[in-house]
């Protein structure tokens, strides 16, 4: 299989005069991009680093992150991005474990690595305007010198980047990826979307997370249009992709509805408008979508193409479903380069499986292409994750009586109330659908009696101001939601807790870490 660098230089063969990347002030064509890329690898080596050596990246999705990436996998260095938010205990940890030779930063991180005792070892590359003099050299000075003839370090077999996993519980890990790991996991996104030569698209999932590496690799090998948005802004979003005719889009279903709900308040409702006409298909991964948002996404995009992608960093595709609207919530069939099945919670190998309709847990095989071989420096995950060649997610799921996969939750979410085992995310789509409901999230919150007691945090759209307890219940006592599934509580909030990539974090819920905006005092009827 090829390399990734090979991947790139395709891309300038076939169409060196193609929009290849878009910035604030930049718009580069293949041929040019090419030249940036050569003068960043040759940067790199000139800072001494080699074939196998790891770089920390800590920058929002700018032009300069996309080139470094590509530089990277033609030097032959391993990038390591990291969240641009990340606090300096975060960066010391992760340029310790990763055992980085240099770290990339920019004013949005620049006082976290400040504050970074490791970040004072390695030489620090600067880039845009910062406003203290903490960078070794600047990005300019690490392009600067005549333009050089690319070179390639690296195989298809060595390690292109190593993205570390959120860590919601404990340390991050960090999940080493391969170049024909990655090559294969972004051919299969192309097939599975299917991308045409020319796609566009909004580059605005962070370069630190898969999705993100996912948009990037595969504009690429269709000759597409990187088009960055540094940080998620509804009015910033709409505009590029009306002024850039942006074709495609892959987020989480977060900025999908916040996006929705710019629109409502500059008046464009949720039906179709010139302003997103040029968008013909949808993706998202990264939590499940409720079924108000897919109603909603449908009358405004009227996409011809509506993916979801279930999948992780470890096991980039476990599986897709090009038709998300056909059947809400079905994340649909194996992917491409994937094998799965769901086992007994309890299982003792692969092969204890779970019938049809019955929830357990969900696992990929190992072989695949897409699939990384283990995590860096830690035997303790890969004894609790990898298993006799399978992949154990974490995530519960079931498969319907016609054999598509439906997520349910993480195991660590699953709530045990009165000896039930209940998945938040069935409820979270009932909910959804009351008029009204802006986002709901569903946690477990300890009861004396019941053990756990189902909860439901909810956001109101602002197109029923009345929302309230009463009416929620009533609403899901009207649905074909099972009683003992019904929240016991509604709490009104804010806005609901979440990751920088829009994952629902229940355990701060369940810690009472948001603003509550008054909840319904007693507790609706058993």
């Amino acid at each position: 299989m090829l390399d990734l660098a090979t991947t790139f230089l395709q891309s300038v063969e076939r169409s060196p005069h193609a929009l290849a990347l878009v910035d604030d002030g930049v718009r580069l064509t293949y041929a040019q991009w090419q030249d940036q890329v050569a003068r960043a690898a040759a940067g790199l080596r000139r800072l001494g680093l080699a074939r196998g050596d790891r770089l920390l990246s800590v920058l929002q999705n700018r032009h300069e992150a996309a080139t470094l990436h590509w530089a990277c996998q033609f030097a032959g260095v391993v990038i390591v991005p990291l969240n641009w938010r990340a606090k300096p205990e975060e960066i010391d940890y992760c340029l310790s474990d990763a055992g980085a030779k240099a770290l990339v930063f920019e004013a949005a991180s620049e006082a976290a690595t400040q504050y970074s005792t490791g970040a004072r070892a390695v030489p620090r590359i600067g880039v845009g305007a910062l406003e203290g003099g903490d960078a070794t050299l600047s990005w300019a000075e690490l392009l600067q010198g005549e333009a050089a003839m690319l070179e390639f370090a690296a195989e298809a077999d060595d390690v292109s980047l190593m993205l570390y996993t959120s860590g919601t519980t404990g340390k991050p890990k960090g999940v080493p990826r391969r170049h024909r790991q990655e090559r294969a996991a972004a051919l299969a996104h192309v097939a599975q979307n299917l991308y045409r030569r020319g796609e566009r698209t909004l580059g605005v999932m962070p370069l630190y997370h898969t999705m993100g590496v996912r948009s990037l690799l595969a504009m690429a090998l269709v000759d597409g249009t990187f088009v960055c948005l540094p940080r998620f802004d509804t009015h910033a979003a709409l505009a590029l992709i009306a002024r850039e005719r942006i074709t495609c889009l892959y987020l989480v279903p977060t900025l999908y509805h916040d996006m929705l709900t710019q629109r409502q308040r500059a008046g464009a409702g949720d039906g179709p408008g010139e302003d997103i006409a040029s968008v013909t298909k949808l993706g998202f991964a990264g939590a499940p979508m409720h079924d108000a948002l897919l109603q909603r996404l449908t009358r405004a995009f009227r996409p011809e193409l509506f993916v979801n992608h279930y999948g992780s960093s470890e096991i980039y595709t476990v599986s897709i479903d090009q038709d998300a609207v056909k059947k809400p919530g079905s994340a649909g069939r194996a992917g491409l380069n994937t094998r799965l099945r769901i086992v007994r919670l309890d299982a003792t190998g692969a092969d204890d499986r779970v019938g049809p309709n019955q929830e357990g847990e969900i696992i990929a095989d190992l072989r695949g292409d897409e699939a990384f071989e283990g995590y860096w420096n830690r035997p303790d995950a890969n004894a609790r994750a990898l298993r006799n060649g399978w992949y154990h997610t974490g995530d519960i799921g079931y498969f319907d009586d016609d054999g598509d996969l439906y997520v349910t939750g993480r195991v660590d979410d699953m709530i045990i109330s009165g000896g039930e085992n209940i998945s938040p995310v069935d409820i979270e789509s009932v909910i959804s659908l009351c008029p009204g409901v802006g986002e709901v999230a569903v946690a477990g919150l300890s009861d004396e009696r019941w053990g756990q007691r189902v909860v439901a945090f909810v956001t109101r759209s602002g197109e029923e101001p009345g929302l309230d307890a009463q009416t929620l219940d009533a609403h899901c006592r009207n649905s074909d939601l099972p009683n003992f599934k019904r929240p016991r509580e509604y709490v009104f909030v804010a806005e609901i807790p979440k990751s920088p990539v829009g994952k629902i974090l229940r355990r701060k819920l369940v810690a009472g870490e948001y603003e509550a905006l008054g909840s319904h005092p007693d507790t609706p009827a058993a």
